[in-house]
């Protein structure tokens, strides 16, 4: 049974949680941990943030928007974090995501 993607509702776009993998071959969606997360690879190392940075600018030409609409909220020094996309609902995210698979 699929795990199910948990997508927050917020006032001016939309939240969700990732789990990170860094130093990875490849820069890619894994798929939804047990959690509702969603779990990516991104091959920077977290050091001086670049796997934040990589992670930013995937996400953005995943989601289809600019850099500036994505935030890391919490975690950021951490391997699970929560993102915020302003500007956009739940359902563009889920629709994004599939497409980005």
């Amino acid at each position: 049974m699929p795990r199910e993607f948990k997508i927050t509702d917020a006032q001016h776009g939309a939240a969700f949680t990732v789990r990170v993998v860094t130093r990875a071959n490849n820069v890619e969606i894994v798929g939804v941990q047990d959690d509702g997360s969603l779990k990516i690879r991104l091959t920077e190392s977290s050091a001086e943030g670049r796997a934040n940075d990589q992670l930013l600018a995937f996400l953005a030409e995943v989601l289809e928007v600019s850099e500036e609409q994505i935030a890391i909220v919490a975690g950021e020094d951490k391997p699970n974090k929560i993102i915020s996309v302003e500007q956009v609902t739940p359902e563009w995210i889920e629709e994004c995501l599939v497409r980005g698979r």
